[in-house]
């Protein structure tokens, strides 16, 4: 019954925005839901729980999908490498400029 709601409204949305998906699974709630508890930093092991999985291993299917999460992680964990304002100013490099403008 859930799956065909989905599809009911799936149809509807698609009127209006023709890029949404053509299937709509119920499992598709499950992954958006571990999505969204992993991103709340909910620990695996409730999330799993939730999910019914047996072994952990499963659910860390999920930890794998999240860009987010290595976006916010690698931005946390990384230095900053430079300074936007100590960049130098390319535009004031003749050779440089000369050369990029013979490319075109």
């Amino acid at each position: 019954g859930v799956g065909y709601i989905l599809n009911k409204y799936a149809e509807e949305v698609r009127k209006e925005c023709p890029r949404f998906p053509k299937k709509i699974h119920c499992h598709m709630l499950r992954h958006s839901k571990a999505m969204h508890m992993l991103e709340a930093n909910i620990n695996i092991v409730y999330i799993r729980d939730l999910l019914g999985h047996e072994d952990v291993a499963t659910t860390m299917i999920y930890v794998k999908n999240s860009n987010r999460l290595k976006e916010k992680a690698i931005n946390e964990l990384a230095p900053k490498l430079t300074d936007c304002n100590s960049l130098p100013d390319w535009n004031k490099d003749s050779n440089l400029m000369e050369f990029l403008n013979s490319l075109t």
